[in-house]
């Protein structure tokens, strides 16, 4: 039997992606009683549409095929009743992918990964009749002459992603090896991911947790949406900590365990603190504050300034897939996000010098 228990379906919710959602295929097989022996990498192949044996392979040698919770190579010979758990990353898709000379911030790379911090307003990966000017057509210039970004994969290298309007920092693999190895500690959740955002409001709490299903809205297809009892969606889990209070809006750090599609905009919402000029989650209109119309026009003064929602993908931190190593990257807030909170600031200080 073959169950796709934590597949990520290629219907995303719209050409934005999700903070760092996953790019990977979880599947789990259990074994008939009356199978044969038979070479792991040929079983595996036979049981899932559209998976190579060479993908398998490489899967296998990145410790991605657990039999009975155990690693295995792809020598390995199946039994009956065994219980076989496979990560992967995505399968390729034929699509032309036109490499494209794009400005990228690439703050490290070697012959196995590539750390970039994307600018908000780029998508990242092509889809929905948005084939060019992404961070995989810049990527597939920059790195021509990789094979894996010579494969016409629609995603090469790609193990997850951030909004298009999300600034920050994004890994991405440049061999199969990588690919594989990454993917399986976003699944594991090893990865260490932090955000910084402004959200409207002033939270109760210093810091805090919100666990709260989430998936596709019944009503907005365009949207994701909180499921407080658990019964749908997939699970997801986000930690907050206050960095500075600003009176109508709190500058807060958000550390994912998960990594749903528009996870941290969707569970700042949920508690009734959404992101500062998220159109999507209600953060676009004045949430908290006063009803003067010096204050209204402040606050489209900083929706000039920061036209977009305001979350930035401070840090991640990772295995090295080749060398064993903790890798940890850190980028700046950008300077749209950086004048709004000091406007805020200073906006905050004469509040309450008044006072």
């Amino acid at each position: 039997m073959v169950d796709e228990t934590t597949r990520n379906p290629y219907d995303e919710i719209d050409d934005e992606g999700g903070e760092q959602q996953e790019l990977y295929e979880h599947f789990r097989i259990d074994v008939d009683k009356g199978q044969g022996l038979v070479r792991i990498d040929k079983f595996i192949t036979s049981k899932l549409e559209s998976i190579s044996r060479s993908r398998v392979q490489s899967a296998a040698d990145a410790g991605n095929i657990l039999v009975n919770g155990n690693a295995v190579k792809s020598s390995y010979k199946v039994k009956p009743l065994d219980s076989i758990s496979i990560v992967m990353a995505y399968p390729p898709r034929e699509i032309e992918i036109i490499p494209q000379d794009i400005p990228i911030n690439i703050v490290y790379e070697d012959d196995d990964v590539v750390v970039v911090n994307k600018e908000a307003g780029m998508v990242v990966h092509p889809g929905h009749g948005n084939y060019t000017d992404t961070l995989v057509n810049a990527l597939m210039y920059h790195l021509r002459d990789v094979p894996l970004f010579k494969s016409g994969d629609v995603r090469p290298g790609l193990v997850h992603r951030i909004d298009k309007n999300t600034s920050g920092i994004l890994v991405i693999a440049k061999t199969e090896f990588a690919m594989n190895h990454l993917a399986r500690q976003f699944f594991d959740r090893t990865t260490k991911r932090r955000y910084v955002a402004l959200v409207w409001g002033d939270m109760e709490e210093d810091e805090g947790t919100v666990d709260a299903h989430i998936g596709r809205s019944p009503r907005d297809r365009m949207k994701m949406h909180v499921f407080p009892e658990g019964d749908d969606g997939k699970h997801a889990i986000t930690h907050w900590k206050v960095l500075e209070r600003l009176g109508y809006v709190t500058v807060v750090e958000c550390r994912l365990e998960t990594g749903r599609t528009h996870q941290i905009r969707v569970h700042m919402e949920y508690i009734r603190h959404p992101i500062f000029n998220d159109d999507r989650y209600g953060g676009d209109s004045i949430v908290k504050g006063t009803t003067f119309t010096k204050y209204k026009q402040f606050i489209q003064n900083c929706f000039s300034i920061c036209p977009r929602h305001a979350l930035h993908a401070k840090s991640l931190g990772f295995v090295h897939p080749t060398t064993g190593k903790e890798m940890f990257f850190e980028s700046d807030i950008p300077n749209d996000m950086v004048q709004v909170i000091e406007r805020w600031k200073t906006y905050t200080a004469a509040r309450f010098s008044e006072e």
